[in-house]
């Protein structure tokens, strides 16, 4: 009887385990937005982990390795993704700039790396600019979502937003648009993997921001914590430098 007591308890013990691991299963957003965060085909969207990689991405994977969580990665517009991971519960949204205006939205686990928001022109543009008031009066490309996008049209610039920023190298080369508003190492990139132009001009860096994973506000506070506590270990161990310099 004690023996076959002690496997019943043991067996519900392991159930009540599984139940509460399946219970903590982790949603992970992401865009396309190399070199941070982008997908091994090149497109928009990727449906799990192993099609999704970036400075952002591959520190992320790092914090999730060092804890028990299961848990789901996918690419997705991020507009989207945005939208969805706010109010449901487990899900979290990287590398999403941290802002004042976005720091009671969600949970912050990080820092991961930094943008730096910056204006691009076309190669073959004569446009400089000596601050950001100097282009109040130029017709500026970005994307609906984007922290830049928004800041700049919050203070009355002129900003026209698409679904997705991968088509603002073309718009700048058709005169559609002045300037193309998009962090430092993302802009170049872009241009040149999407549409092989290269010489994009950086006419002015306004402002750099600390990007995180943004986790739901219906996110338990202990898992907020337990990846928080996974990342500063894989930073202390050196992984979060390994992968910048993998980047560089």
């Amino acid at each position: 009887m004690k023996a076959a007591t002690s496997s019943l308890l043991v067996l519900m013990l392991s159930a009540m385990g599984s139940a509460a691991l399946a219970a903590e299963r982790l949603y992970i957003f992401t865009e396309h937005y190399p070199p941070y965060n982008a997908s091994v085909s090149g497109k928009g969207f990727a449906h799990n982990e192993d099609d999704i990689t970036g400075i952002c991405s591959d520190m992320v994977k790092a914090a999730l390795s060092r804890v028990g969580y299961d848990y789901v990665m996918k690419m997705r517009a991020w507009s989207y993704a945005y939208d969805w991971v706010q109010g449901r519960e487990n899900h979290g949204l990287f590398c999403t700039a941290r802002t004042e205006e976005r720091e009671n939205l969600f949970q912050w686990v990080g820092p991961l790396a930094s943008i730096k928001w910056t204006l691009f022109a076309a190669p073959d543009s004569d446009i400089t600019l000596d601050s950001l008031e100097d282009a109040k009066e130029l017709q500026i490309a970005g994307y609906k979502g984007d922290v830049m996008s928004e800041y700049l049209v919050n203070q009355g610039f002129n900003v026209a937003k698409g679904m997705s920023g991968d088509v603002n190298t073309r718009r700048l080369m058709l005169g559609q648009a002045d300037l193309w508003v998009t962090d430092g190492l993302v802009g170049p990139l872009v241009a040149e993997q999407e549409h092989g132009i290269t010489g994009l001009k950086p006419v002015l860096v306004f402002r750099e921001t600390p990007m995180y994973l943004a986790l739901s506000k219906n996110t338990d506070p202990a898992i907020v914590a337990d990846l928080q506590r996974a990342l500063d270990d894989a930073r202390a161990a050196g992984e979060l430098d390994a992968i910048e310099a993998r980047y560089e």
